[in-house]
């Protein structure tokens, strides 16, 4: 995989990524080495570390899904951050609704982690605009769900959320037959004869979270 990557050039971030380290010094030496490129090397350097990067992320899942919430949270910030570098906008969507399905999953104990319908809304849109609409059409369902769980005396456009989030859940929908379906699934490796997914790492374990109030 590395020497697909051409070293010495990207070793660095390649070492960096293999030492966990995942900082903004990490994601300065990955966006200068794909600045530094002409354009027909940045497309491969792209191709490269995408693959890297899908195939390493499922390992880094599986090291963290019995950590704490707040370092899982972390590690997917990077993950979802290094894939939008890269320009791998459905790695990038697929992972931060992992992170928000997360936090969801733990707010039960955590109520801080809590996600609220309007960063739901977000993720849709952005899902949307980028024409993954099985996802988009899942971010407006759990929109949905938020709202109707929520204290409606506080919402003064409590109505006007609801109708504006079935609206784009309708055209996600209606958009649908256009698109491959993927989200979340792209992120598979075999493991004794199953297909395990990245949503399988982070949410295998509910009572994981050791993280404090």
């Amino acid at each position: 995989m590395a020497d697909a990557l051409s070293p010495p050039e990207v070793s660095l971030f390649l070492f960096l990524v293999k030492l966990r380290r995942f900082d903004d010094a990490t994601l300065g030496v990955l966006r200068t080495l794909l600045v530094s490129k002409d354009a027909r090397s940045a497309v491969q350097a792209r191709s490269s570390l995408e693959r890297f990067m899908r195939f390493e992320s499922l390992r880094i899942l599986r090291e963290v899904a019995d950590k704490d919430a707040v370092h899982v949270l972390s590690v997917l910030e990077f993950l979802v951050r290094a894939f939008a570098v890269i320009g791998d906008f459905e790695s990038c969507l697929a992972l931060r609704y992992e992170a928000l399905v997360f936090r969801e999953n733990k707010s039960g104990v955590h109520q801080w982690l809590q996600v609220g319908h309007t960063e739901w809304v977000n993720f849709a849109k952005d899902a949307l605009d980028n024409g993954f609409y099985p996802i988009a059409t899942k971010a407006c369902e759990n929109a949905l769900l938020c709202l109707q769980r929520s204290d409606t005396s506080g919402l003064e456009n409590f109505t006007g959320d609801i109708q504006n989030i079935v609206s784009l859940k309708d055209v996600a929908i209606s958009s649908t037959g256009s698109c491959s379906g993927k989200g979340s699934e792209i992120f598979e490796e075999e493991r004794n004869g199953e297909k395990q997914t990245a949503s399988f790492y982070i949410q295998r374990n509910p009572t994981c979270c050791k993280c404090s109030v």
